[in-house]
């Protein structure tokens, strides 16, 4: 097998970027690729993303809309439980347009309710890792200045945290638990099993979730919000968290409805009524919220609830429930093909799954596929993007290691890293894109956003701190992110290039490479590998290092393997080489 090798980098001139843009991007070569039924172009309309819900709860009110430990709601269930919220934040608290609601909460019915009942009355949503400490809930209550905070009873010790030792206020916070929504004998094994915090419910600055509704239900109506979706911002995300400060990305109801469509478009046969989607995603992640959670409302799809990874529930409830549609991350499908007794399950109803959020390595992909039968198509997307931007085909030609083609509506090409000028294909430079799933902004951050954005040929470019490369036939590959490249002797190391040699190596589970500061070269990579459970013990780092000469050029191959149990993650599966990095930094300087 050949050795690695990336494609070049290149600078080229504005003439020669005005050629590449006139004669390759604005023809979108990729769109030959594109599977029979799925159009170049969709009309987006200028809606609510509320809209959605109250239509296909019109068309399917009795369908099952979400199933959740086997509690079962309808869509009929589910718009009259977001109108009674939305009804009640108004008249109690007067939340309207304008106003910033948080959502600190698991994937629960309650977080899809509070979601749509939110938008409902005009307000935006920000949704909050339910992981986080106090300290960073903290930290979002001020940046985003939200006035209600729904949150899980489990989580109120870490609310008062909050709200009272670092200094973050809200006007009032509406508790939940899990049991709220749990068929009654769960419910009540439940309460036995778990011990809540106490909370003090005055049903002015703390109230329980059902009596909220309740009180909704007893109002007759409230002013229809006057939403302007191309400037009204649905939802604020807070994102940069593994490169640095959180920013908050705004968007608009413009953008999650014109995503919807997008990624709706790419399926097929397009039928609406049939699906039933694995809600495994968090829905405080946007890829969770419109692959998920936003597409399942669009497509009237029946979603099965997951508030936490139980792998063996996951597989049991794809069998049960027959699901056929299943959004992941590569170290989800990882660990499934890892599992020792995963054929014992059957995932003969799954027809199509697609993986985001971090590169997903081919020999992940080849496996899965091998042990499922399911197509598994990677694709590429951002918090800044709402998030999905390219994908690969799913009955058509899909490129193993390649993040696909980009989606209808949607421009994408490689600029110079410095300057706004276009690069042909297979040259490396930073992917960007153009199309109206692009945020409105950074909150509060004008100088990020002169960072971000730039003019060019009559469209406005988002940089999306990729390093990547388009090949002749309009595909995109991702090399690397921009701030995690690595400087050996002045020469650019691409991480994930590094990665996915060690991927293929039989006993490599999961694989991150950093740069690790070092005087003579610069940055030497080293490798951080967690082995599958029958390779422990018996496979040593000179082993891992010998396989990586067999395939990449010396200078690449790492020189230090570190064997871990676990690699640090966010909470979407992808790993943080940034903690690694840190890690590394701070045992030199104690060195």
């Amino acid at each position: 097998m050949a050795k690695s090798e990336a494609p070049e980098t290149y600078t080229p001139t504005p003439e020669e970027s005005q050629k590449v843009f006139e004669e390759i991007i604005s023809k979108k070569p990729w769109t030959k690729w594109y599977d029979k039924e799925v159009p170049v172009e969709i009309e987006i309309p200028e809606i609510p993303l509320y809209s959605f819900l109250d239509r296909t709860a019109s068309e399917y009110p009795d369908k099952e809309a979400l199933v959740f430990f086997g509690r079962k709601v309808t869509y009929r269930e589910y718009r009259e439980s977001a109108d009674n919220l939305a009804k009640a934040l108004h008249s109690k608290w007067g939340i309207s347009k304008g106003d910033i609601v948080a959502l600190y909460l698991p994937n629960t019915p309650q977080f899809a309710i509070s979601y749509y009942g939110v938008l409902k009355t005009g307000a935006t949503v920000t949704p909050v890792n339910p992981l986080y400490t106090g300290e960073e809930l903290a930290r979002q209550l001020k940046k985003s200045r939200a006035r209600i905070l729904i949150a899980l009873d489990l989580l109120a010790d870490r609310v008062r945290e909050a709200l009272e030792e670092k200094g973050a206020s809200v006007d009032v916070v509406v508790y939940t638990g899990i049991d709220d929504y749990l068929p009654p004998v769960l419910g009540f094994l439940y309460r036995l099993k778990e011990k809540k915090p106490k909370i003090a419910y005055d049903g002015e600055k703390t109230i329980k979730f059902k009596q909220l509704l309740a009180i909704g239900s007893r109002e007759v109506e409230m002013p229809k919000p006057d939403i302007n979706p191309r400037e009204d911002l649905a939802v604020l995300m807070f994102t940069g968290g593994t490169t640095g400060v959180p920013k908050g990305v705004m968007l608009t109801h413009y953008n999650l409805v014109a995503n919807v469509l997008q990624v709706d478009a790419w399926w097929r046969p397009n039928i609406k009524a049939r699906d039933t989607m694995v809600g495994i995603l968090p829905w405080f992640h946007i890829y969770g919220q419109t692959a998920v959670l936003n597409l399942g409302v669009y497509r009237a799809a029946r979603i099965i609830v997951f508030p936490r990874l139980d792998l063996d529930r996951l597989l049991k409830s794809i069998s049960k429930y027959k699901a056929n549609i299943f959004h992941g991350v590569p170290t989800l499908y990882s660990l499934i093909i890892n599992k020792p007794d995963i054929k014992k399950y059957d995932l003969s109803s799954v027809e199509v799954c697609i993986s985001g959020a971090a590169p997903l390595p081919k020999a992940v992909a080849e496996k899965f596929e091998e042990i499922t039968g399911a197509k598994l198509r990677e694709g590429y997307g951002l918090t800044e993007t709402s998030p999905v931007t390219h994908v690969n085909p799913i009955y058509g030609r899909a490129k193993l290691g390649s993040i696909g083609i980009p989606i209808p509506n949607t421009l994408a090409a490689i600029a110079d890293i410095e300057k706004p000028l276009l690069l042909p294909p297979g040259k490396v430079g930073e992917l960007v894109v153009s199309g109206p799933q692009v945020m409105k902004g950074y909150y509060e951050m004008d100088e990020e956003n002169k960072l971000v954005f730039f003019e060019l040929y009559g469209r406005k470019w988002l940089r999306t701190g990729d390093i990547a490369y388009m090949d002749e036939e309009g595909y995109f590959y991702i090399v690397d992110r921009k701030k995690d490249t690595i400087k050996y002797k002045g020469i650019t190391l691409f991480p994930r290039e590094i990665e996915e040699v060690l991927y293929r190596h039989e006993c490599v589970k999961e694989a991150a490479v950093v740069g690790i500061p070092d005087p003579n070269v610069g940055e030497r990579p080293k490798a951080f590998i967690v082995l599958t459970d029958e390779c422990k013990d018996r496979v040593t780092a000179d082993d891992i290092i010998e396989y990586a000469k067999k395939h990449l050029a010396e200078f690449k191959v790492p020189k230090i393997v570190e064997f871990r149990d676990e690699l640090p993650k966010t909470a979407v599966g992808k790993i943080l080489r940034r903690i690694l990095r840190e890690e590394e930094l701070k045992k030199m300087k104690q060195e």
